[in-house]
């Protein structure tokens, strides 16, 4: 038999408490029932909202997210594959939900047309490569979801105006977040990231950080 949740249950309680004060205070017109009723009905309300979200310590989530990163980092490394990764745009996708990183067996190698990519393997033969999913992939789903919006069809006006509340207020990731333009490259500032301890540890994997990012610039 499955044990009740104690803390669940003193948050309905303290909610029921509240609503029923308040409802005595309008029969027997008490304002000390009033403020009674009020303050229970607030805090049993607040407390049940927060036990809404699941949280995950910071020691639980480096390590478990990092190990895909190394793996991917041993497999680069032993197929010598030295081109730097491209995040390909959306005609190469056939699902805008989705996302694909791909890498070159050498460094000077083009990339393959949309119709090789199409076909979804994770090896390409002309010209040779790999194509595999962004770490960040699930993040920058995740972002669309809080904001209601397919991002392939917003402009950098839209990410410049709304990424930074998503950020600060909403995902709580990071105390700020900047995206500005300079000629044509796009520059995005995040300070005191959550995952600021696990962009220090994937910058040890050079082959990794430096060309398909940690999952935080990955999703970026």
């Amino acid at each position: 038999m499955r044990k009740p949740n104690l803390p669940n249950t003193i948050n309905i309680a303290l909610l029921s408490f509240g609503l029923l004060s308040l409802i005595t205070s309008i029969v027997f017109v008490s304002s000390i029932l009033a403020f009674i009723g009020l303050s229970l009905t607030f805090w049993g309300a607040l407390l049940l909202l927060l036990k809404q979200e699941k949280y995950v310590k910071f020691k639980l989530l480096d390590p478990t997210a990092m190990s895909s990163l190394e793996n991917l980092s041993k497999i680069t490394t032993e197929l010598n594959y030295q081109g730097k990764a491209v995040y390909l745009p959306p005609k190469y996708l056939k699902d805008f939900k989705s996302g694909i990183v791909y890498i070159s067996k050498k460094e000077e190698d083009k990339i393959p047309s949309p119709e090789e990519i199409h076909e979804e393997k994770l090896f390409s033969k002309n010209p040779q490569g790999m194509s595999i999913a962004p770490p960040g992939l699930n993040l920058t789903n995740l972002y669309e979801k809080e904001t209601g919006t397919d991002f392939v069809r917003a402009d950098l006006k839209y990410l410049q105006n709304n990424l930074p509340k998503l950020f600060i207020e909403i995902l709580e990731i990071a105390q700020d977040l900047e995206i500005n333009t300079e000629d044509n490259l796009i520059k995005v500032k995040i300070t005191d990231s959550i995952y600021e301890n696990f962009c220090k540890q994937a910058r040890k994997l050079s082959n990794i950080c430096n060309s398909i990012g940690c999952p935080l610039c990955s999703s970026i």
